[in-house]
């Protein structure tokens, strides 16, 4: 069984409703640091 975060978006999946989108702009890779600053970023311009 292949794991979600491994397969390619169907197509409709490419939407801001994914559970993954929060993770859009984030470089493959990536580590905790990163991540915990885009996600800070995001924050910060939702206010």
């Amino acid at each position: 069984m292949t794991k979600a975060a491994e397969r390619s978006p169907e197509p409709g999946e490419q939407d801001e409703h994914r559970d993954d989108a929060h993770l859009d702009g984030i470089e493959e890779g990536a580590g905790c640091t990163e991540i915990w600053e885009h996600l800070a970023e995001q924050r910060e311009n939702e206010e």
